[in-house]
């Protein structure tokens, strides 16, 4: 009860003393109700990050530093190892509630290793006392992939500790290169390759981390199910020939949706349950494209492109494949094409790309007042994909000069590259942490 109460308390420093937030609302978590600010774009609460005293240190900080930084929830005061470590509350030794202040650390994250692994307490400047702690189990070795995922997700909870509302940093992000699948952090490290059957498109999350579906190319492809676990692979798709493609998920991980082309060149949405079972389609199409399907955070509707009207558009219908209605909009003036779509977790906007000049550009729309934003202008930018936190996007994009994934923070605008080797398309950011082994 005391953490809580802390915690609560911390929001409204941060609050009264930075900025008057935009938006203000009561959420439920497994903690209680707590308020959750939204704050204006560069208006963040500072967190200061104290050195850790181990070998690994140094390495450890780094990465919450940039967890967090990434997370763009946050300010992360910058200051040398060698001076922080002097603020670092002791045995017998307060915290220096003064300086952390003038410092403008609302929060101060302390990390300690210990022999059941990595103790985490974060300390709320303004009511001068333990905002919480907890205790995050560490494995060997250092540097390895999942002890990399270790520091993440401790980093994930300190977020949640700070602003209610849970990081991002210990997803990972799968996509397309070279005919191979990836599979990266959410920071641009720990890639690695995912054996395939076949050359692979369109990877999709499974909603628990543990699988990963994709299709496979070409006529007589197979919509396929990757089982990190087991590191085995099995075939989902129950049509044979043409093409079966553009697979995804139902929020609850029961079903597969995916597209499947005859020979006409009609494409069709079909879902099939995991458990096993024919494919049932979904959609009529009559000679058009239907492909890309992206559900809504409750199961009960998706999202997909359909050429129905001649060109590409997104379409939202009932899960069942009943009251199909355009979504997007015909652009005047343009050779319009408005495809894949993907629905945020959150359920507020719909994410696709869009023909403008020529180019392909990221946009939004909002299912219920169909209002559109337009992201990125540089380059040619495609294949949106949300991050769990409803806030952050990667796509493809070429604004560097060659094809690479970068992560967008839609209310901020901030933007960086996540992969360095040219090639990468087809991005699909898991909604949970990732268990890959």
């Amino acid at each position: 009860m005391q953490n809580s109460h802390a915690r609560r308390m911390l929001v409204a420093v941060v609050a009264l003393s930075l900025a008057t937030p935009t938006l203000a609302r009561a959420q439920d978590t497994t903690r209680g109700v707590r308020l959750t600010l939204e704050y204006r774009p560069g208006v963040r609460p500072g967190v200061l990050v104290l050195p850790v005293r181990t070998a690994m240190g140094d390495s450890i900080r780094a990465i919450i530093e940039r967890d967090l930084d990434h997370g763009n929830r946050v300010t992360v005061v910058a200051m040398a190892a060698s001076e922080a470590a002097a603020l670092a509350p002791g045995v017998g030794r307060a915290p220096n509630w003064e300086l952390f202040a003038r410092l403008g650390a609302a929060g101060v994250v302390q990390a300690t290793m210990t022999a059941a692994g990595l103790h985490v307490a974060v300390y709320d400047v303004g009511r001068r006392t333990v905002l919480d702690s907890d205790d995050f189990p560490v494995p060997v070795p250092a540097l390895g992939r999942e002890w990399r995922a270790a520091i993440h997700r401790a980093s994930d909870t300190v977020e949640e500790w700070l602003t209610g509302t849970r990081g991002i940093a210990a997803t990972r992000i799968a996509f397309v290169r070279g005919g191979a699948l990836h599979v990266v952090d959410s920071d641009g490290a720990g890639e690695i390759v995912v054996p395939v059957v076949a050359p692979p498109l369109s990877p999709a999350w499974h909603p628990s981390g543990t699988q990963l579906a994709y299709n496979t190319f070409g006529v007589g492809s197979r919509v396929m199910l990757h089982d990190f676990a087991s590191g085995r692979a099995r075939t989902v798709s129950t049509t044979s020939g043409g093409v079966n493609q553009t697979p995804t998920f139902s929020p609850d991980g029961e079903w597969l949706t995916y597209a499947h082309a005859g020979e006409d060149g009609a494409a069709d949405l079909l879902t099939v349950p995991l458990a096993g079972g024919t494919a049932r389609r979904i959609t009529a199409g009559r000679g058009s494209l239907n492909v890309s399907p992206s559900y809504g955070p409750d199961g009960r509707r998706l999202v997909y492109t359909s050429s129905r009207s001649g060109h590409p558009e997104v379409y939202i219908m009932d899960a069942d494949g009943t009251n199909a209605e355009l979504l997007t909009t015909f652009v005047f003036g343009e050779q319009s094409y408005q495809a894949n779509p993907d629905w945020s977790p959150d359920g507020r906007l719909v994410a696709y790309q869009s023909q403008i000049a020529g180019r392909f550009q990221i946009k939004t729309i909002g299912p219920g007042d169909r209002t559109t934003r337009v992201l990125t202008s540089e380059g040619q930018n495609e294949d949106p994909a949300w991050a769990p936190d409803g806030r952050h996007l990667v796509f493809t994009s070429t604004r560097s000069g060659a094809r690479h994934l970068w992560v967008l923070d839609v209310e901020s605008g901030r933007l960086r590259q996540l992969t360095r080797a040219a090639g990468a398309k087809a991005p699909a950011w898991s909604r949970r942490p990732a268990a890959i082994r």
